[in-house]
């Protein structure tokens, strides 16, 4: 269908070192110098070649290499990949480009090469600063790694960001903390905060099935999310979406055009493509249409979606959902009445309850158009 230009692009890399315990996303554990792994890197720059031909990153002003674990391929393709990107759009200081890190496979070498071939952030996967807690999880890395990896990133890269879990089999309110003080301490820019999931197909799922391991506490997950705004807050950062803080000037554009409906495009293997228009959005992944929305059911979603933001909803983008005969008053008067959703300054905004209650509040904005 004749669709509006894409606004992000994001890069897959589906290897890692080894795979997480909780980890469901489309990754394996495969040695780095494997011709499996020089395979699927050449097959991404021939995409990314035949996207900037046929004009698709005309207009893109995000780009996001994630995974997996970009960094465990190493230098020679990640350079390879960068060197094709650079040459294939105009990936000036204003584009952010992010590259995916995680602490066991970063070096000040790798540092100097994504610096150089345009890369301007690096998000790392820390998770944890505690050893005892990485060891359960199954990551591939020490707390004093991380903590190197942090120091390495911020010899070039202004923008650096980590993420951090909370809720973890065995962890305490105590050592959460500590662990959001060394991140904020150690001059990170942008933290995203997890709760720990229990997805299927993994292992996590199958030892809480079998009694092993005892299924996250909502409760306590609730309590550190609080406790991770007040420390953050603190320190200078803002919470601006349910899992995201920054300090001023350095949210991610990326996750923001996600959560803005901006349309993207995806390459590489269960990357996901968001196509649209003025009244239908599709996306694609592996060749399968997994949505393919009508203009009233994008007008719940943007709705939905904005309710992840600290932002929220502007009062235009309410009237404009109302234009489409979406009951969209009634709705937020009830989630008004419930504590979910303030409206001040224009916007409608999701309160604390709003977020830690996220199925409540966005499934009854999706349910305006099922």
């Amino acid at each position: 269908m004749p669709h509006d230009p894409y606004r992000a692009l994001y890069l897959h890399i589906p290897f890692c070192a080894s795979r997480c315990g909780y980890c469901d996303f489309a990754t394996r554990a495969v040695d780095a110098d494997t011709v499996e792994v020089t395979e699927y890197m050449e097959g991404l720059i021939l995409a990314l070649r035949r996207a900037a031909k046929q004009g698709d990153l005309a207009c893109v002003e995000t780009v996001y290499i994630g995974g997996g674990t970009p960094t465990h391929v190493g230098a020679k393709h990640l350079t390879q990949l960068l060197y094709a990107l650079g040459l294939s759009m105009h990936l000036t200081d204003e584009v952010e480009c992010t590259v995916e890190a995680n602490p066991e496979s970063l070096d000040e070498r790798l540092v100097r090469d994504l610096w150089a071939l345009g890369a301007n952030r690096l998000s790392i996967g820390v998770q944890s600063f505690d050893d005892e807690l990485l060891g359960v999880l199954g990551r591939a890395h020490t707390a004093e790694k991380a903590r190197e990896a942090i120091r390495m990133a911020r010899t070039r890269f202004e923008n650096v960001s980590c993420d951090l879990m909370c809720g973890l089999p065995g962890q305490t309110l105590e050592g959460f903390e500590a662990d959001v003080r060394e991140a904020a301490a150690a001059g990170v820019t942008h933290m995203s905060i997890y709760p720990l999931t229990i997805e299927e197909h993994t292992p996590f799922f199958r030892a809480v099935k079998v009694g092993s391991l005892e299924e996250p506490d909502e409760d306590a997950q609730a309590t550190m999310m609080e406790a991770a705004a007040r420390i953050l807050i603190a320190a200078g950062f803002h919470r601006y979406e349910v899992a995201n803080y920054a300090l001023p000037g350095f949210e991610s554009r990326h996750n923001t055009a996600y959560w803005t409906g901006k349309p993207y495009l995806g390459l590489g293997a269960s990357a996901a493509t968001m196509t649209q228009n003025a009244t239908r959005r599709m996306r694609v992944q592996d060749g399968e249409v997994t949505d393919d929305l009508d203009e009233r059911q994008m007008a719940a979603e943007d709705l939905m979606l904005a309710m992840r933001m600290a932002r929220g909803a502007s009062e235009e983008q309410v009237a404009a959902a109302r234009e489409l005969g979406l009951s969209v008053d009634e709705a937020l008067a009830e989630l008004e009445e419930q504590g979910a959703v303030v409206h001040r300054d224009g916007r409608y905004q999701p309160t604390e309850r709003g977020w830690l209650c996220g199925n409540v509040l966005y499934g009854r904005l999706l349910d305006l158009a099922p």
